[in-house]
């Protein structure tokens, strides 16, 4: 009887099987006898317009615009890069190329300012991040491909280029003037603030992490080991770079646990990434500084120190560019990039589209100057007169006026940089917070 039970299942399964894979095959025949049947079609457009076309065509240039035109259909971040574009992407990571200095996307047609650079032409011209350049001496975008409106950005070290921004808030577009220069990054600047060091981050290239490392040490012996209250990342305007160094400026502050995963088309290739023991912060509080021009790169390490409970997350909503693209060499042909994942932070979070969430949202403002404000009304004991004096050892007198000049400084500070200031004042909280529990 089992053998009867068990041949008939054998039978109803063999049965409803061999239909099915038979469908599959089926299908999968049409699908490629439908693909050939466009790529045949593409070849006869093809050859009618190298034919009869009004003007005489350069092939070539007909051949790209269609390969630009497949990869453009798909998102805003594949593309074609011929051999010169391949090779200026290549010097970009290296650290230094000729340029505005300006990460871009396309956006509605135009293209969008991601972030400007730090000290290149662009950010000292003024270019903001989320501007959109809707000119480029005096042509519009529309119609460009990323591609072609990059092309024409380039040119000659010390050559002018006028390109008209619309910027939110303006009444109507404007034009800047740039003087191409050659873009030379430096990835990591740091500098103390009192007894807080900041690393301000630009870009994620092959110096990144080095340059981290060496800026930590620089300000911590600056500081002196025992002093130091805290680190500021400063990830502001960083449009990004390479997923590498992404990994492994997060891994430089976890001793354990997920940075990132990354997931593509084919889910038995996903790859998660864990750090590795040891801390270059040593422990010390951290806060990372973000806003609307902080993406990809960017983005993954505050995620992963986010999740982690490693930082605080500081500032305004990021960009939301949570895609991963590969560059998949063509030979002699140049190069295409191509997006083959999506990242997910380790709560596994896909920040694409959305962005990362500060923990606490402090937009960037501009503090009135001590010359702008109302005349102060309140008046201190001190000031009043007959008041009582108190006598402060030598000692105390240093503390009191050092604890003084910390607190206008960040005043001042706050005037310029508002969530710097702010970024600042938490990890001064935190400290005295922490030496109040030991």
């Amino acid at each position: 009887m089992r053998k009867t039970i068990l041949a008939l299942m054998a039978g109803v399964a063999l049965g409803v099987s061999a239909p099915h894979f038979a469908s599959l095959t089926h299908a999968q025949e049409n699908s490629a006898r439908t693909t050939y049947e466009y790529l045949d079609l593409f070849g006869d457009i093809f050859q009618r317009v190298r034919t009869s076309y009004v003007e005489e065509v350069n092939e070539k240039k007909l051949i790209e615009a269609a390969i630009n035109g497949m990869l453009a259909s798909l998102d805003p971040h594949s593309t074609y890069l011929p051999p010169a574009n391949f090779e200026d992407m290549r010097e970009q990571t290296r650290g230094e190329f000729g340029g505005l200095g300006i990460e871009v996307t396309m956006e509605n047609g135009f293209v969008k300012v991601v972030a400007p650079i730090d000290d290149t032409p662009a950010a000292r011209a003024g270019i903001e991040s989320g501007d959109f350049i809707t000119h480029i001496d005096g042509e519009s975008v529309l119609g460009l491909t990323l591609s072609d409106a990059v092309d024409k950005m380039r040119g000659p070290v010390g050559s002018e280029i006028t390109v008209t921004i619309g910027r939110e808030g303006a009444e109507e577009p404007f034009d800047v003037t740039i003087v191409r220069d050659t873009i030379k990054i430096r990835a990591v600047r740091a500098r103390a603030e009192g007894n807080i060091g900041v690393i301000r981050i630009t870009t994620f290239n092959e110096q990144t992490t080095e340059n981290l490392r060496e800026g930590i040490e620089q300000v911590t012996a600056e500081i002196g080991a025992d002093k130091v209250a805290g680190f500021i990342i400063d990830l502001r305007n960083n449009p990004g770079g390479l997923l590498t160094q992404a990994i492994e400026v997060s891994d430089a502050f976890l001793d354990k646990g997920e940075i990132v995963s990354t997931r593509g088309r084919d889910l038995e290739q996903a790859e998660r990434v864990n750090a590795q023991p040891g801390d270059l912060a040593g422990g010390k509080p951290l806060v990372v500084l973000i806003n609307e021009g902080s993406a990809s790169a960017s983005e993954i390490v505050a995620g992963a120190l986010q999740d982690q409970r490693r930082a605080i997350i500081v500032g305004a909503k990021s960009f939301g560019k949570g895609s991963v693209q590969t560059i998949m060499r063509l030979g002699d042909k140049g190069a295409v990039k191509l997006t083959t994942a999506r990242y997910f932070t380790p709560s596994g979070r896909s920040i694409q589209a959305l962005g990362i969430e500060p923990d606490i949202l402090v937009e960037e403002r501009k503090i009135a100057s001590a010359d702008e404000e109302q005349p102060r009304q309140l008046r201190s004991e001190a000031e009043l007169r007959g008041s009582l004096s108190n006598e402060l050892s030598e000692d105390e007198k240093k503390l009191l006026e050092d604890e003084r000049a910390r607190h206008e400084a960040t005043a001042k500070l706050r005037a310029d940089d508002f969530q710097l200031a702010y970024a600042i004042d938490l990890l001064n909280g935190l400290a005295i917070y922490d030496r109040g529990q030991n």
